[in-house]
């Protein structure tokens, strides 16, 4: 999940929201991605959209059923059935989202049990940035 944070952080420097995601595949991190839909003007320009288009190029292969997901912010609608049709075994996120969405049967879906410091280093670099976007 740090290694998440890292790319989110990034994503937060680049003016995006700040979002970031990693793919695993036998313990090694395949994907590195980070929300770029502003700077890119790409409506699918999320860390888990992204990060699934890297893992599936350096495998060779869209289907991603012996990976697993680490991404800071629970997916959104549309990244969970991308999430779903390339078929990762597990997501982990490290914060919900304010409202809640339906869940999904085919993925599981785990809250990160991860030290809340970085949890709530995390909420307040999100707080932040759209604190910045209203000012």
């Amino acid at each position: 999940m740090n290694e998440a944070l890292k790319e989110a952080y990034k994503a937060y420097k680049n003016n995006e929201i700040p979002v970031g995601a990693v793919i695993v595949h036998d313990k090694k991190i395949i994907a590195r991605a980070r929300n770029n839909r502003q700077n890119k003007n790409n409506v699918l320009g999320h860390a888990e959209v992204n990060a699934i288009l890297k893992a599936e190029k350096k495998l060779k292969d869209w289907r991603l059923n012996e990976c697993e997901m680490y991404v800071t912010l629970e997916p959104c609608e549309m990244c969970k059935i991308i999430i779903e049709e390339s078929r990762l075994k597990s997501v982990y996120y490290l914060l919900e989202k304010p409202l809640k969405s339906s869940k999904t049967n085919c993925v599981d879906y785990i809250k990160a049990n991860i030290r809340s410091e970085s949890a709530s280093d995390y909420k307040k670099m999100v707080q932040e940035f759209f604190q910045n976007l209203r000012n």
